[in-house]
């Protein structure tokens, strides 16, 4: 018998905390870029600004605590947490897929986060394949409402869908029902990878379509084949997930893709980037490659499972060093990140 969705999330909230589920051999591709240190930086590091607005919301730091999980009663948990911590400390949240409490009411108050985050940046979620499935704009909306959401995920998952014995594998023609979801919707609409990275030529296809933000989610955190791996219930399925563990494109490399693209045909739109980035500095080199908002998930399912101040301390720690990084950097704030020069490709001679 087929697990139900809510199984499944029990599934992969389990699978993350208890194996090996990382990319082994492909990074995020951070590594490759640095900051030209700057000696005397002529800042008060208590006058560094690392705040950001971003769908009307006013954010402390550019972080966003990425879409887990939902639909179970440990999941309800761990977004109270997650919630209140984002609420303390004045980042972004966004809730795992919805689609075990539209399917099933009794799995909502999972997710009724606002009620802990009153003024935070909450992002609904539900994936783009079902809208292949059934699913419309009315669903989109009722998943907004759920958690009085500001902007709604539509998250791509082809690979992940594949690998799974109950996976929905019809992608034909989704690409259209989005931009009717981003036409009707008068929430705005995200389109956003799982872990294995936007090409610039989606990128282009998904801003003509009309969506207000792009999260590339690139490769390089928790390969999520590698979890479906742990969940195959056959020799040939575990064998199948197993060969994709190194798939996709590298954060900092759709990244940059998606950024060139954005700024071509869409200046303003925003750009998330997640995938694999654990450290202040790493959401530094993000904000200085174009992002405008930096997702992790993998360091605070770790930390939510211990108390919401765990999640708190987490949160502030990657502040700290984003701030720390910007001082010395000479940034007074985000824009400053960007500017020529601030961050190089290693190798590239001072500035």
């Amino acid at each position: 018998m087929p697990l139900s969705h809510s199984d499944r999330k029990a599934d992969h909230i389990r699978i993350n905390l208890e194996e090996d589920v990382d990319f082994h051999q492909l990074t995020n591709g951070f590594e490759h870029y640095r900051f030209v240190h700057q000696a005397l930086p002529e800042l008060d590091l208590n006058e560094v600004d690392t705040g950001s607005t971003l769908f009307g919301r006013h954010l402390a730091a550019p972080i966003l605590v990425s879409s887990m999980t939902g639909g179970t009663a440990r999941a309800g948990l761990i977004n109270q947490r997650l919630a209140e911590a984002v609420q303390e400390r004045r980042v972004a949240l966004g809730v795992g897929s919805q689609r075990a409490a539209l399917e099933d009411p009794g799995d909502a108050a999972s997710f009724a986060v606002r009620r802990y985050a009153p003024d935070a940046l909450i992002f609904a979620n539900l994936g783009a394949v079902q809208l292949n499935y059934g699913y419309g704009v009315d669903e989109c909306r009722r998943a907004v409402e759920m958690v009085e959401a500001d902007a709604l995920i539509l998250h791509l998952n082809p690979l992940q869908e594949v690998l799974q014995p109950e996976g929905d594998t019809n992608w034909k023609g989704v690409l259209s029902r989005i931009e009717e979801v981003c036409r009707r919707l008068q929430t705005p609409v995200i389109a956003k990878e799982v872990g294995w990275g936007i090409s610039a030529g989606l990128a282009r296809r998904l801003i003509d379509a009309g969506v207000s933000a792009i999260d590339v989610a690139g490769a390089g955190g928790t390969s999520w084949s590698e979890v479906e791996k742990h969940r195959a219930p056959t020799e040939r399925l575990r064998r199948l997930a197993g060969a994709f563990r190194e798939w996709g494109i590298p954060t900092a490399e759709s990244l940059c893709q998606v950024a060139s693209v954005r700024d071509e045909l869409a200046p303003g739109l925003p750009l998330i980037a997640s995938g694999g980035i654990r450290t202040g500095q790493e959401i530094a080199k993000a904000v200085a490659m174009g992002a405008d908002l930096v997702g992790l998930a993998g360091p605070f399912l770790k930390r939510v499972m211990e108390s919401r101040q765990a999640v708190v301390d987490e949160i502030e720690i990657l502040e700290a060093e984003l701030r720390i990084a910007m001082f010395a950097s000479g940034a007074a704030d985000l824009n400053g990140l960007r500017r020529p020069g601030v961050l190089v490709a290693r190798g590239e001679a001072n500035v």
